[in-house]
């Protein structure tokens, strides 16, 4: 098991390495002057010249690439031209809100996914699997963005069902923060209808956040439990008499859960991702709608250090699915 630890993590490091050089590369390689956007519109010629000597934006790419990893090595991220702050205290300030946010998500994907694609499976061919695999279809076409809009029009609009966006109402009062995290927060400090109402802020985002990997999960699970379904010890135990639930829940789900999972896992770095296109849509205050925000300022250095965040999240991510495999599957441990 250490031994695949320190693989995955020695893979994560050369993985960081190609992000922040592809990264890098790209933001310096895009029209513009950065020393011009760092110094704002109003700045002066010799202001400008002053900045570009100091950050080191006349010297050759391959040095500054270098100042670069020396400075990501010291965990400067460098500074938002955007907010005026050290990218670093700014993701400190965003990326809890975004966690809290693709944990609602993926939750709700898991809940109504699993069950939804056991469902599809035992009733294969009949209209609840079609019904179901419709679902799974619409989720995998439907652009999150665009299914953000339709349920903010609609149901918070029209119906008025939900807050069209926000974490909290312009009179709710945001509890004292520990985590950054306002449902976790206002519970540690005993205000659970605080924590009610973010999560009722959370709803429709997370609805639109989490129809991809619902969809794939009901898609992976369906699959898996088909072809467990079918297997000679499960039909034996239909022999015997044993109950539908007990079959489904002991032998079938049980032994379909495994992929499902690594499902789960890399849908939840695809959520990190998405939350870019869905936190804009919902004016949410997370890490998603701050790097949309820098792009169209083309403030580049908090682009560049939410991509090796979300990148460094998403092999993480990967890494505690793979030990998870090597603990709930003997035959992959006994490999490692």
């Amino acid at each position: 098991m250490t031994r695949l630890i320190l693989k995955r993590l020695g893979l994560m490091v050369v993985m960081l390495l190609g992000l922040a050089v592809v990264t890098f590369t790209i933001a310096n390689i895009a029209p513009g002057d950065p020393a011009r956007l760092a110094a704002g519109p109003d700045a002066t010629q010799e202001m400008v010249d002053q900045i570009r000597e100091a950050r080191g934006f006349d010297e050759p790419l391959p040095l500054r690439f270098a100042m670069y990893i020396g400075q990501l090595a010291r965990g400067d991220l460098g500074t938002s031209v955007y907010t005026g702050r050290a990218v670093a205290r700014d993701i400190a300030q965003f990326l809890p809100a975004t966690v809290e946010l693709v944990f609602f998500a993926i939750t709700i994907a898991i809940i109504v996914g699993i069950p939804l694609g056991v469902l599809a499976a035992v009733w294969q061919n009949r209209f609840p699997d079609h019904g179901i695999r419709l679902i799974a279809v619409s989720g995998a076409a439907l652009p999150m963005f665009w299914l953000g809009l339709m349920l903010q029009w609609y149901l918070a609009l029209q119906l008025g069902w939900f807050p069209l966006g926000g974490r909290l109402g312009v009179f709710d009062d945001v509890p004292p923060q520990f985590t950054g995290m306002i449902t976790v927060d206002a519970l540690l400090n005993g205000d659970p209808s605080t924590a009610l109402t973010a999560l009722w802020y959370m709803v429709l985002p997370a609805a639109a956040l989490s129809l991809p990997a619902l969809a794939a999960i009901i898609r992976v699970n369906r699959a898996e439990m088909l072809e467990v379904l079918g297997r000679d010890y499960v039909i034996n135990a239909k022999a015997q008499g044993i109950g539908p639930f007990r079959i489904i829940a002991v032998y079938a789900l049980k032994n379909a859960i495994l992929p499902t999972l690594a499902m789960i896992g890399l849908r939840f770095g695809w959520m990190l991702g998405g939350t870019v296109l869905v936190e804009g849509v919902f004016d949410f205050p997370g890490i998603g709608l701050y790097a949309a925000k820098a792009a169209v300022s083309s403030d580049f250095e908090p682009i560049m250090a939410v991509t090796l965040i979300l990148g460094a999240a998403f092999m993480f991510t990967n890494l505690l699915i793979d030990l998870a495999y090597a603990v709930l599957d003997p035959r992959v441990r006994n490999q490692v």
